[in-house]
């Protein structure tokens, strides 16, 4: 599925610290999210249905990718 990302309205974590090593997001229209490097703006994003993305931030908040 090719989605229209130039209005979308990306942003990164408070706690990125100002890098551009980082990971940003964008809620779309659609419902889904968007997610892209930010050091490559214009490069390939991933697309997410709400589902996918709620189960991935479900596992962030459980720790499951934790490194040991």
């Amino acid at each position: 599925m090719n989605v229209d990302l130039s209005k979308a309205h990306w942003f990164k974590s408070s706690r990125s610290g100002g890098s551009k090593d980082c990971v940003e997001v964008a809620f779309l229209d659609s419902g889904h999210v968007g997610v892209r490097d930010s050091k490559n703006p214009t490069g390939p994003a991933l697309e997410f249905t709400p589902g996918e993305w709620d189960a991935f931030t479900a596992g962030v908040n459980d720790g499951e990718f934790e490194r040991s």
